[in-house]
C-alpha cells in the first residue's frame, strides 16, 4: 500500500504528524505532497523542523488567489504528481482548498481517497471551508470521523456506513506529541514577559470576520474590554492580512498586545496555560477543550459543537457585549469536561484501518 498525504497549510501539517509518525515508525511506503496553499514551502519548512518531520517531496508552491484559480491550479498539478506516482490511497485532512483539490485529483484518477476529520459541519455555506468538506465526503472511500456526531451526520447524509469509520480527532494525537517536544524549546512566557495562568490569548483570521470592517471593528472592540474587565494582557498573534485590515479600516487596538505570528510550538505553549483563549479558529476550539482552557468563538456557528456540549467553548460571535458576557461566564467555570475527542491514538488507528480494508480488498480479487 503507498500512502499519499497531501496538505498545505500549517494546521494540517500539525494534524496529519501523528499519521506522518506512524508511517515512518511502520516503515510504511509514503510521500508528502506540500500544496503551498498559504504560504510557500520555504517558509513551512520550520514546521516540519520543529515537528521533527521529515520533508515533503513535492512543494508545488501554488500561493494565494481566489478560491476557484486557487484550486484549479492545485487540482491541476496535484493529478500530475499522483499520475508519476501512482498511489493506492490519497489522505487529506480537514476542510481547505487543498483538501478539495487533493481529494478530487485522486477520485478522478480512480485513487482511493481518505477523509480525515470527515463529517464536520457548520451548516453555513457562505464558508468556503463548509462546501471543501461537505463536497470532500462525498466522494471520499474512506471517511474517518472524529466523534459519534460527526459519524452521524455522514450517515444522515446518505454515506454508507461500511464507508465510515469512528476514530477518534488527530488534533489529539498531535497536542499530546507535540507539547512534549514545545516543553523542551525556548520558553515564549519569558520572550514575552507573562506568567503562566495570567493572560489571554487571541486569535482571529477567517475572512468573514477580518474583511468585514463592521465585524472586525466589534471583534476588537470585545477583546478590549475584556482585556480592561479582567486586568491581564491580552496577546494577539496577528496574521499580516488581519494587520493589514486593521490599519485599513483605522480601528484601534489600544489595549490589546499585537505580536507577530507565533510558530506552532511557541503557541502551543502560550495556548496550554492562558487563563481564557477567544478564537475564531476551528482548530483552536479542539485544542482548548483538549488542553483544558476555556475558550469564546468568534463566531456565530461551530462546526465543533461537541465543544459546546461539554462546556469548554461558547459562541460570541463580534459583538462586543457578548464577548464580555461569554468571557466571564467561561473564566466563571469549572475546567472539568471531558474531551470529547479521543485517546491519542487517532494516527494508528487510521493507517491501521487502511491495511486491513487493503488487505480485504486483496482477498476480495
Amino acid at each position: 500500500m503507498k500512502i499519499s498525504v497531501v496538505l498545505g497549510t500549517r494546521p494540517e501539517i500539525v494534524k496529519f504528524s501523528p499519521m506522518i509518525r506512524e508511517c515512518q515508525r511502520l516503515s510504511k511506503d509514503y510521500f508528502i505532497l506540500h500544496t503551498g496553499q498559504h504560504y510557500s514551502y520555504n517558509m513551512d519548512k520550520v514546521f516540519f523542523e520543529q515537528l521533527n518531520l521529515p520533508e515533503a517531496k513535492y512543494n508545488l508552491d501554488v500561493g494565494s488567489g481566489s478560491h476557484g484559480q486557487q484550486t484549479g491550479k492545485m487540482l491541476a498539478r496535484v493529478e500530475e504528481v499522483l499520475l508519476k506516482e501512482s498511489p493506492d490511497v490519497v489522505l487529506v485532512e480537514g476542510d481547505t482548498n487543498t483538501v478539495l483539490a487533493g481529494a478530487l485529483a485522486a477520485v478522478k484518477l480512480g485513487i482511493k481517497v481518505g477523509h480525515v476529520e470527515a463529517g464536520l459541519r457548520s451548516y453555513d455555506r457562505n464558508m468556503p471551508e463548509e462546501i471543501n468538506r461537505v463536497l470532500a465526503d462525498h466522494c471520499s472511500d474512506y471517511l474517518f470521523a472524529p466523534t459519534p456526531k460527526s459519524k452521524k451526520i455522514l450517515l444522515h447524509e446518505g454515506i454508507k456506513e461500511k464507508k465510515v469509520f469512528l476514530v477518534g480527532n488527530t488534533v489529539v494525537d498531535a497536542i499530546y506529541q507535540n507539547l512534549e517536544i514545545a516543553k523542551s524549546k525556548r520558553s515564549i512566557f519569558n520572550a514575552l514577559g507573562v506568567e503562566s495562568g495570567r493572560y489571554m490569548l487571541a486569535t482571529a483570521h477567517r475572512q468573514e470576520n477580518v474583511d468585514d470592517k463592521k465585524k472586525l471593528a466589534g471583534l476588537i472592540c470585545g477583546l478590549q474590554i475584556v482585556q480592561s474587565e479582567f486586568k491581564v494582557p491580552l496577546i494577539y498573534p496577528i496574521h499580516p492580512r488581519a494587520k493589514k485590515q486593521l490599519d485599513q479600516f483605522g480601528i484601534d487596538h489600544e489595549g490589546i498586545t499585537l505580536v507577530e505570528p507565533l510558530d506552532y510550538l511557541a503557541f502551543l505553549q502560550l495556548e496550554s496555560k492562558a487563563k481564557l483563549v477567544l478564537t475564531d479558529s476551528g482548530g483552536v476550539q479542539e485544542e482548548t477543550c483538549i488542553l483544558g482552557v476555556p475558550c469564546v468563538t468568534l463566531r456565530d456557528n461551530t462546526e465543533r459543537p461537541e465543544t459546546l456540549e461539554v462546556g469548554s467553548n461558547i459562541l460570541a460571535g463580534t459583538n462586543p457585549d457578548r464577548i464580555l458576557e461569554a468571557a466571564k461566564i467561561s473564566c466563571a467555570h469549572k475546567k472539568s469536561w471531558v474531551n470529547p475527542f479521543g485517546d491519542g491514538a487517532t494516527g494508528k488507528r487510521i493507517v491501521g484501518i487502511l491495511e486491513s480494508e487493503f488487505a480485504k480488498n486483496r482477498k476480495d480479487r
